[in-house]
């Protein structure tokens, strides 16, 4: 059955590194979906569709936080003993939440005036930001394994993430 000691790059056999091969990912989980499903032990005993159960969980919630920029961020800074996003240390550079902020007082005019394509453009240029964090990133971690300064960009991706998914939101609204 599954180790449940292994990290999540462990269980699913990828390194230990943000930039992830997301093919790769998805070939890993698949495969180890098709060993530890639920329906594959239902003539087991309890105890072993209860482990099964938990196996699944445990290989769904891996590759769900290493399919998504944010989580794996997250994560991979935690298994090096980083905590990305603690209640203390929320602290972000003016200029950057300065410039989030308009963002947002964009969205909610474009939202008010029913603006698709203003929302579309400001979803948009969010999601190039996020990307450009996101090579960054991949840069300070993978090449330099620079964790404890990789902090900021996290938490500056994790709200640019918040952001897109509000912009989403607001555009969906407008359907």
């Amino acid at each position: 059955m599954l180790d449940f000691s292994r990290n999540h790059f462990q269980l699913l056999g990828l390194p230990a590194r943000y930039r992830v091969d997301l093919d790769a990912l998805d070939a890993a989980y698949r495969k180890l979906q098709t060993e530890v499903h639920p329906d594959r032990f239902a003539s087991a005993s309890d105890a072993e569709r209860r482990v099964a159960l938990q196996a699944s969980a445990r290989v769904n919630e891996a590759y769900r936080t290493l399919k998504d920029p944010v989580q794996r961020a997250q994560y991979l800074l935690s298994l090096n003993g980083v905590d990305a996003i603690g209640e203390t240390d929320t602290q972000l550079p003016f200029d950057f939440l300065e410039r989030q902020l308009e963002r947002r007082e964009a969205a909610s005019e474009a939202l008010a005036a029913e603006d698709e394509r203003m929302l579309s453009s400001l979803r948009a240029a969010v999601r190039d930001d996020a990307r450009e964090l996101e090579d960054h990133l991949a840069r300070e971690l993978d090449a330099n394994g620079d964790y404890a300064s990789a902090k900021p960009r996290v938490r500056e991706l994790t709200f640019l993430a918040k952001l897109a998914d509000d912009i989403d939101a607001m555009a969906a609204s407008l359907d």
